[in-house]
């Protein structure tokens, strides 16, 4: 399972990458793996709205199961990863660089330094 070091995880399976003032946010290759195939993504927020930690920023269909994808912090979003729609099994194949689903720019560094580093995250999913 691949976990990268430079990423921060929330427990509910979403990770950010942080690239200078902004952040890539999806899933995580474990979320990935255990929804199965994804079929379809439906990200409700749009660019330029402001979202706090939590809020929902849309839903993943897998053939298992439908999930909701969670902002990993409170910020604006200022992109929306298009790419998904028309092939939405980039998730699985690629989850933490063609398949990243809203670039989100945080509002709150104390969120994103309070997320789980990837020694926490590895422990969570057993996988240390």
């Amino acid at each position: 399972m691949n976990i990268p070091e430079k990423f921060k995880y929330t427990s509910d399976h979403e990770y950010i990458n942080l690239a200078d003032t902004y952040g890539f946010v999806g899933i995580t290759d474990y979320a990935q793996s255990e929804l199965g195939d994804i079929i379809y993504m439906d990200i409700t927020v749009s660019v330029g709205d402001e979202v706090k930690q939590g809020d929902v920023l849309g839903s993943i269909e897998a053939v298992k199961t439908v999930s909701e994808l969670k902002s990993p912090v409170s910020g604006k979003i200022i992109e929306i990863n298009t790419k998904i729609n028309d092939n939405p099994s980039v998730v699985n194949e690629d989850p933490y660089n063609e398949g990243w689903m809203v670039k989100i720019q945080p509002s709150n560094m104390d969120e994103y330094n309070n997320l789980l580093d990837n020694v926490k995250y590895s422990e969570l999913v057993g996988n240390n």
